[in-house]
């Protein structure tokens, strides 16, 4: 699968959900449901590496602005959002209402900033669906854009968390065409990537396991509801640029 497919794919099933829901309800769909709730444990996972005002946050897989509209509300904060489906970003860009803000929509691996420059990169739910060599990729794309010591900070599946199980499954048991890719990413595979292309490892979180402080009661769609420490279901991996 190109990178070609991954944006067609993406397309067609932002078009589809768009054809049957109101604009807002498609666009939360689009990146898997519960917007406010993810989007706030990604803002609180970012403060509790070191996010502070005057840093860049380069956020690749923006999808529809789940982590830009939680940032949006801090001036100082800069960011830089980029996906493969223009809608998305475009409504990213209006709900954010951040005009100082750059909003692109992007093609290949590459990521739409300049050497040295970024504080954090991020890509929530976003290698869950690359082929291990595009993630490769990012990787090295990571330790271009980002200074020394910046943070690439990114959501993972792997098969030795349990509650990850249900995607793989959900693949085997879908044969249907056009459907996403789930990957899953071992640990090893991190380790030598991370080795590879300039960062170090600074900590793995199990995506079972709470591990995000979060300052306010977070209620999710389906009635869970978090407290003092949260986690995105997805494991975690933060990376340092040395």
């Amino acid at each position: 699968m190109t990178v070609t497919n991954y944006k067609k794919s993406y397309q067609d099933h932002v078009a589809a959900l768009e054809t049957r829901l109101e604009k807002e309800e498609a666009m939360r769909a689009a990146i898997g449901g519960e917007f406010m709730a993810v989007g706030k444990l990604e803002h609180h996972l970012l403060r509790s590496l070191g996010l502070m005002d005057g840093q860049l946050v380069v956020d690749v897989g923006c999808g529809s602005g789940r982590l830009s509209v939680q940032l949006a509300p801090f001036p100082r904060i800069r960011y830089v959002g980029c996906d493969v489906v223009e809608c998305m970003v475009e409504y990213a860009s209006e709900i954010s209402g951040r005009p100082d803000w750059s909003f692109v929509c992007s093609e290949g691996t590459g990521i739409p900033c300049g050497a040295g420059a970024a504080d954090f990169v991020c890509f929530f739910s976003v290698f869950t669906h690359l082929l291990h060599e595009d993630i490769f990729r990012y990787f090295r794309e990571s330790a271009r854009v980002l200074r020394p010591g910046g943070q690439l900070v990114f959501s993972f599946l792997e098969f030795r968390i349990r509650s990850h199980w249900t995607a793989f499954i959900t693949t085997v048991d879908n044969c249907a065409p056009g459907q996403h890719l789930n990957q899953f990413i071992d640990r090893d595979a991190i380790r030598a990537w991370a080795g590879d292309s300039g960062f170090e490892i600074v900590q793995l979180f199990d995506g079972d396991t709470p591990h995000i402080p979060i300052p306010e009661e977070i209620r999710w769609e389906s009635g869970m509801r978090m407290g003092r420490m949260g986690n995105l279901g997805q494991s975690v991996a933060v990376l340092k640029r040395t």
